[in-house]
């Protein structure tokens, strides 16, 4: 039994070192006025939070983030279940490769898909408005990362082009769990597709759907490596995300760091996350209780027939 213990122990070490500790500890920086050097010596209590609270470029990070976070689950979840439906039809030839050209973005490194993107849509001469161009569908080059309304069309593009494979996964493996003699008892009484996708593969799906949500929007909650490489928070901070907001502050891009600061932001935007989590959380916990009570009256309905 305690040979177990030894060989978990140096994963337990490193949690509590590069988890706990960090999280426990940036509470405390909150209450100071603290540069990240020397002793914790200005104890200032909330006025971290107070500060915060009242700083306008905060609430416009905040905001970004739950407009990229809306958006993006509003686009992807809806476009990749479509897909996912396409790539589940048997007849369909070729079915693994498309689902392999779709996944590869999601193991692309984030930050090297920004990097990219740049260049893709950095300036007038870049290859998408080139393409564009030639395709007949804009008459001259579109500054799109200099405008602040199409830089934020761009990053929601590319997070959903990112996001896309992930989610397509997730639905493909939720229909294939579907049960094949629903839809047989379907056929024999006469559906078609459109009926039988309405009243036996949306319901069904309704749980799997609740967890790709959930996924989904805690993903869209931490854009930090996409924006910071793609946007770099610009143009006037038309694309500041909270994690770039907290970024500034804590590695102090003008002027000395403010960790105190920078952890109280970190706080109360770990308290949203949080917030979200509990509350999708509890959407997918009830959509399988409901799932579960379903499937026993059923399961009761039988046996008294």
């Amino acid at each position: 039994m305690l040979w177990s213990y030894l060989f978990i122990l140096p994963q337990f070490v490193f949690f509590v070192v590069f988890t706990i500790y960090p999280i426990v500890m940036s509470y405390v920086y909150s209450f100071f006025e603290w540069t990240g050097f020397g002793p914790l010596t200005h104890f200032v209590f909330l006025q971290n939070f107070t500060e915060l609270l009242s700083d306008s470029a905060f609430w416009n990070a905040y905001s970004n983030n739950i407009v990229y976070i809306l958006l993006q689950t509003a686009l992807v979840l809806p476009l990749s279940l479509v897909a996912a439906i396409i790539l589940n039809f048997s007849f369909l030839k070729g079915r693994t490769i498309y689902r392999t050209i779709y996944f590869l973005p999601v193991v692309t490194t984030t930050a090297i898909v920004g990097v990219v993107m740049r260049f893709i849509f950095g300036n007038e001469n870049a290859l998408a408005n080139n393409l564009l161009i030639a395709l007949g569908m804009i008459h001259e080059p579109i500054n799109w990362l200099g405008r602040p309304e199409t830089a934020m069309i761009v990053l929601i593009g590319v997070g959903v082009w990112k996001m896309f494979g992930f989610t397509l996964v997730f639905w493909l493996a939720g229909l294939q769990t579907l049960p094949a003699d629903a839809y047989e008892a379907a056929r024999i009484d006469g559906a078609g597709f459109w009926n039988s996708l309405r009243y036996i593969t949306l319901p069904l799906l309704v749980p799997v759907g609740a967890v790709i949500l959930l996924l989904t929007v805690v993903n869209g909650m931490h854009v930090f490596d996409l924006a910071m490489t793609l946007t770099g928070g610009g143009p006037f901070f038309a694309t500041d995300m909270v994690d770039l907001y907290i970024y500034r502050y804590a590695f102090g891009n003008s002027g000395l760091p403010q960790m105190g600061y920078a952890s109280a932001a970190g706080i109360l935007y770990g308290l949203t996350v949080f917030f979200f989590s509990l509350i999708l959380g509890g959407i997918v916990r009830w959509t399988r209780l409901e799932r579960d009570s379903k499937a026993t009256k059923a399961g009761k309905g039988y046996k008294l027939g």
